[in-house]
């Protein structure tokens, strides 16, 4: 079974990125991305690659390759699932925010739309594959719309979770340490669309880093991947707070940790909390299901993960108002960084947002400056937690393009994200024009504490004394 064309339902932070590394390495094969967002998707072929609405490391050199050649990004869904021979769905699963299973089960309803679109559209057999992370089993109730809804065409369902990291994804896709393809192992007909995808990735990808299972496994390993990987920071900013309160130092502790080839040194770096789309919503998914099957004391295990993130965020917005005497009420706080890691505008979950939020509740009043997320996106962030109103969240927080001017006049700064061009800043004209003490709260720990506090800062670095 030879693919040449593909349709990605989805143009976000991994159907964008994702279809156009495909198009790129795949030359034969024309990629059609689709998206109901009409805005979403004009930016995507925006002349100006700084304003695609993904910033990846190298991802505008790869849409100008592809595009125009290979590669589309377009509003016509339907018209992209009737012409294409493999079908990816790659939409939002985020968590759920009414009726069962609230604040903790994916919310599907984008899936099941999907499955729906595919199945009025869809004239000739398909391959459909679920790029987005879904819950164990979700396959089951694609296929069960297809089969019971379409026109009469046959379909396969596989699973490709990805395994991005946002900041490194263009990298991640380039030299992935596998890829997972999960499907049908018990009908040859399964076994051919497996076959298929797999020729897709293999243009660029070792056989031996494609690994082949079941749908059931592929999807929930994905689930497990994430899980795993947050417990590892929960685990590691557990231990921070221990050596503040003792002589040890986080960094020492984590690299002995790390020495170990049983464990490893990847996420094993103190920080103010993970965030981003996926962490969270995996585990909390993973404890829903967990809840599902009567599992409770396995559920209760992986929610501690989530609340040894939220303590680590609030013990942090607390600690900058012990050090302000007790109260932050119209004092200004710079914040650096408001992504949630280096290297990308994405926000989601992001820790800036909840430390933020702790100290407006304090009547702080809070400059951001961040080099790849817009205000409006941090006006949107602060005001979903709904908190306090709009206009209030206003009049205490804004935003500044320039760094020296979000700092200038502030009574402290608060490290967010991990930006490299922030060790590299002119910190001696920062404390000039700082209120004294001038204060340093470096949730990421990337700053130089010696050659600050040689300045004059007052520093405080997450699991140090």
């Amino acid at each position: 079974m030879k693919i040449k064309k593909i349709c990605c339902i989805g143009a976000g932070y991994v159907g964008g990125p994702t279809m156009a590394v495909i198009a790129q390495k795949c030359p034969d094969v024309y990629v059609t991305v689709v998206d109901i967002n009409e805005a979403r998707i004009k930016a995507w072929n925006d002349e100006d690659l700084n304003n695609l609405p993904v910033y990846e490391p190298g991802l505008d050199k790869v849409v100008a390759e592809a595009r125009g050649r290979n590669l589309r990004f377009c509003t016509n869904v339907e018209g992209a699932i009737q012409e294409a021979d493999m079908i990816f769905i790659s939409v939002n699963t985020p968590t759920k925010t009414y009726g069962e299973g609230k604040g903790q089960a994916a919310d599907l309803k984008w899936i099941e739309l999907c499955a729906r679109q595919i199945a009025a559209a869809a004239e000739s057999d398909k391959i459909v594959v679920e790029k987005s992370t879904l819950p164990v089993r979700t396959a089951e109730a694609i296929r069960d719309i297809l089969e019971n809804t379409g026109n009469g065409t046959k379909f396969q369902i596989l699973s490709n979770p990805e395994f991005l990291a946002e900041g490194t994804a263009i990298e991640d896709l380039m030299a992935p340490d596998r890829v997972l393809i999960g499907g049908d192992t018990s009908t040859e007909e399964g076994l051919e669309a497996m076959e298929a995808l797999v020729e897709i990735y293999n243009s660029w990808v070792p056989r031996e880093k494609i690994l082949t299972t079941n749908v059931w496994s592929s999807e929930l390993s994905k689930l497990t991947a994430n899980a795993f990987l947050a417990q590892r920071v929960s685990s590691i900013n557990a231990l921070s707070e221990l050596c503040e309160n003792t002589e040890a130092n986080i960094n020492e502790v984590s690299r002995a940790i790390g020495t170990d080839s049983r464990i490893g040194n990847k996420f094993l770096k103190a920080s103010v909390g993970f965030g981003g789309s996926c962490f969270q919503k995996d585990i909390l998914n993973l404890v829903y299901i967990c809840r599902t099957y009567g599992l409770k004391d396995v559920a209760d295990y992986w929610e501690q993960v989530i609340k040894m993130n939220d303590h680590q965020k609030g013990r942090f917005a607390k600690n900058i108002i012990k050090s302000l005497y007790n109260t932050v009420s119209g004092k200004k706080i710079a914040f650096l960084g408001w992504a949630f890691k280096k290297d990308t505008n994405d926000t989601r979950e992001s820790a800036a947002i909840y430390v933020a939020d702790h100290l407006l509740s304090e009547d702080a009043k809070i400059t951001v400056y961040d080099p790849k997320v817009r205000e409006e996106q941090m006006y949107s962030d602060i005001d979903y937690l709904n908190t306090r109103n709009k206009v209030d969240n206003r009049k205490l927080m804004n935003a500044e393009p320039c760094p020296y001017e979000a700092c200038k006049g502030a009574h402290a700064i608060a490290v967010l994200t991990e930006w490299d061009e922030f060790v590299d800043y002119d910190w001696q004209k920062i404390y000039d024009n700082m209120l004294k003490p001038a204060q340093v709260f470096d949730g990421r720990s990337i700053l130089n504490k010696e050659k600050l506090r040689d300045i004059g800062f007052r520093v405080y670095t997450i699991g140090t004394a």
